[in-house]
């Protein structure tokens, strides 16, 4: 029984570990699509966020200065999403690709550039990491230690996701953008500036996608590498069709992808698995297929999702 709990808030605690990125992503993907923009440039504004964050935490030594200066960069990017897709009614897929080409590049890039020349930057200090809530205080390897132990940002997020859904049911913003994303031309009719709830949100959701890469390189690992995102940002869109373009919704779809990244986490460094580590690497994305396949025809997406638009004189 003893090792069962054990087991359990090992479970738990890689589930709290792989959740965070994928909420934060997730969150401000919602932002972007249900004003009407498609964003999967997510994955290249989360690997902006992940190597501002590493770079900002090894200069200043404080990672919640790193933290937000990382959802800030991820916002530039996501004005250029903007302008391209808004402004100049570029097809927003191409623009998101090509974001996702662009910003791993320009991080790769840039680190060379300061790091002599390596793509991976020095591993930060422990101190200068996201600090953990109740550590200390439950014995290392308890249960409880397990579950509560882990990093403050993996609590913010969650607060964000009732947050997220107060802006979008309960403020005159959320009514706002809903209807944005549905018929734009009506809007526009009322006076609700289209362009402007547009611009917001996308910048809402390059901030949070920062802040979702951020993470991983602040409390998962302890530096940026260039392949430290792997496709967790598809994920986060994956679990935003899966949750219905709602912060509830994709929550509980991010807590089932977090739990299959814990679990292959687990099991990889189990030594009594015998199972290879490329099959285990396999089953968070096994599991995002089955859920699109088995959930997208379910989804309501937003009437006006991924068409420009054309103000109207």
């Amino acid at each position: 029984m003893d090792a069962f709990i054990s087991n359990l808030g090992l479970i738990i605690n890689a589930t709290l570990i792989a959740t965070p990125p994928l909420l934060f992503a997730a969150l401000g993907s919602c932002f972007s699509e249900r004003s009407g923009v498609v964003n999967i440039g997510i994955e290249g504004m989360m690997t902006v966020g992940a190597f501002t964050g590493s770079v900002v935490a090894l200069y200043t030594g404080n990672g919640w200065v790193a933290f937000f200066a990382a959802g800030i960069v991820g916002a530039l990017v996501a004005l250029i999403h903007a302008f391209a897709c808004i402004t100049c009614g570029a097809d927003q897929t191409i623009s998101g690709t090509a974001i996702n080409f662009l910003a791993p590049g320009l991080a790769v890039f840039i680190c060379r550039a300061m790091f002599d020349n390596s793509s991976d930057t020095p591993p930060i200090d422990t101190a200068a990491k996201l600090p953990k809530l109740f550590d200390g205080v439950f014995p290392v390897g308890s249960f409880w230690y397990n579950v509560l132990s882990t990093y403050a940002a993996a609590y913010l997020c969650f607060i964000l996701v009732g947050v997220v859904w107060f802006v979008f049911y309960k403020t005159k913003f959320g009514m706002r953008m809903r209807a944005v994303g549905e018929h734009p031309k009506a809007c526009d009719t009322l006076g609700i500036n289209v362009f402007r709830i547009r611009y917001i949100c996308v910048v809402i959701s390059g901030f949070l996608a920062g802040l979702g890469g951020a993470y991983i390189t602040l409390a998962t690992v302890n530096q940026f590498r260039p392949y430290l995102i792997v496709g967790q940002g598809f994920i986060a869109i994956a679990a935003v069709i899966f949750g219905k373009f709602t912060p509830q919704g994709a929550m509980k779809a991010c807590l089932l992808f977090g739990l299959c990244n814990g679990l292959k986490t687990l099991a990889s460094t189990n030594p009594n698995i015998t199972v290879s580590p490329n099959l285990i690497s396999m089953i968070p994305y096994i599991v995002t297929i089955t859920a699109l396949v088995l959930f997208v025809g379910k989804a309501h997406v937003p009437a006006a999702n991924g068409k420009p638009y054309t103000k109207s004189k």
